[in-house]
């Protein structure tokens, strides 16, 4: 059974690092009785190091009586992400994240954890890994991965930080639109856009959109669509 949260983001505007995911997710935490959290810091973000990324995260949950082990300090890595109660993948850049997941063999360990019922947390760069592939992220592909192919515990891609066309703006390049449109010539793989605040709370076979916003949903020669919050993505699939 399946226990995740997929976000858009871990800090909204103005607020501090994963403050408006911290209830929910201590919450999350409790009921699988999770005292320890198995962070995967390989997207590195600013290029951070993965202590300094793993200590971010200890610092909101120390409070909490949350454990945090970063998964670069563990001597067998696929053994740890197998045992772990908890797993949180954080944002950065995905090409970084996808190579190391690759690297390490990785993906079908995690995705193997997620359906055994391991509670996920995944935040922007962590959330594109939820999908098919990582085809429809935002970021510049600083490294190459082995294969674009991630965890696949979806049955669509996601597009954090979704952003909507500003007809104020006069910025001439592509929209974030025109850019899954451009997916979408040679992909027939559905995109949920996610703004910020935005998650979807899978449980079991029910994919959730939580938050106040609504999503945007891409699909193959459909005009894009809206989506209000507690709407079930699992259709798309």
């Amino acid at each position: 059974m399946r226990d995740m949260i997929i976000a858009s983001t871990s800090t909204l505007h103005g607020g501090k690092y994963l403050e408006y995911l911290t209830s929910v997710l201590v919450k999350r935490l409790k009921r699988v009785d999770a005292s320890q959290l198995l962070f995967i810091p390989f997207a590195r973000p600013g290029g951070i190091s993965h202590d300094d990324y793993t200590s971010r995260v200890r610092e909101v949950l120390l409070p909490h009586d949350i454990e945090v082990v970063g998964l670069h300090t563990q001597k067998d890595l696929i053994t740890a992400v197998q045992n772990a109660k908890a797993i949180f993948t954080g944002g950065g850049n995905t090409f970084q994240l996808v190579k190391m997941l690759h690297e390490y063999q990785l993906l079908a360990p995690l995705r193997q954890a997620i359906y055994s019922g391991t509670f996920y947390l995944g935040t922007s760069a962590g959330s594109n890994i939820c999908g098919l592939n990582m085809r429809t992220t935002n970021d510049m592909p600083v490294v190459q991965p082995a294969s674009f192919k991630t965890i696949g515990a979806i049955g669509y891609n996601i597009n954090p930080h979704y952003l909507d066309p500003d007809k104020n703006s006069k910025h001439m390049g592509e929209t974030r639109e025109q850019r899954i449109a451009e997916f979408h010539i040679y992909n027939n793989i559905p995109v949920v856009g996610l703004r910020e605040g935005s998650y979807i709370d899978v449980q079991g076979d029910q994919e959730i959109l939580r938050g106040e916003l609504d999503a945007r949903i891409f699909e193959q020669e459909k005009n894009p669509y809206e989506v209000a919050p507690g709407y079930d993505f699992a259709s798309l699939a």
